[in-house]
């Protein structure tokens, strides 16, 4: 009985120091493990990037990029989400399909921020030609290749939404077919 008292004891102060632990920290260990080499990654590769003597430009960069975003990007985002679901607010059902538009859009809209220079490279064949002759890969094909992407994005998200419409229309017409054979089969 003494072994029992001493073995729950034990599992209550394990428990105790675990409830302690996250309630400094907030969260299990795993996540401050991939936190720390979250961190660790990230210093090593801003270190990487500051090394060069370039570090003015990544400076100037990073500020115009927070600034683009809230300044512009942000409000202009805001209200084309705002009138998406003020169109679709008509009937509760439309309202989930916004989703259906917004990931397509928010996915191609980060695709256009990370390649602009190279999309907006594409109009420009000087600095096409300057990028191909850096890399060795064909420099005008940018523009083209992210409206393709959109696309597929855009048509992946229609079938998508066409597929969950689809399936509860589906789902009750089988219903409705095996009650009918269970109604008409003989011995019933």
């Amino acid at each position: 009985m003494r072994e029992r008292l001493v073995k729950w004891r034990a599992r209550g102060a394990r428990a105790v120091g675990a409830l302690r632990r996250r309630l400094r920290y907030g969260e299990g260990p795993l996540h401050l493990l991939l936190m720390l080499a979250s961190f660790a990654l990230t210093g090593y590769a801003g270190l990487r990037l500051l090394a060069g003597g370039q570090w003015p430009l990544v400076l100037v960069w990073f500020v115009g990029a927070a600034l683009l975003h809230d300044l512009v990007l942000l409000p202009l985002y805001a209200s084309a989400d705002r009138a998406l679901a003020r169109c679709t607010a008509q009937r509760a059902r439309h309202r989930a399909w916004t989703g259906y538009v917004r990931v397509p859009a928010a996915v191609s809209g980060l695709l256009l921020l990370v390649w602009l220079p190279l999309i907006a490279g594409s109009w420009d064949p000087a600095a096409a030609a300057r990028y191909e002759a850096g890399t060795g890969l064909p420099g005008g094909v940018f523009l083209a290749r992210w409206l393709l992407v959109t696309a597929g994005l855009c048509a992946l998200s229609a079938l998508w939404l066409l597929g969950r419409t689809l399936q509860p229309r589906l789902r009750s017409a089988a219903r409705r077919r095996r009650e009918t054979k269970q109604r008409s089969a003989p011995g019933s």
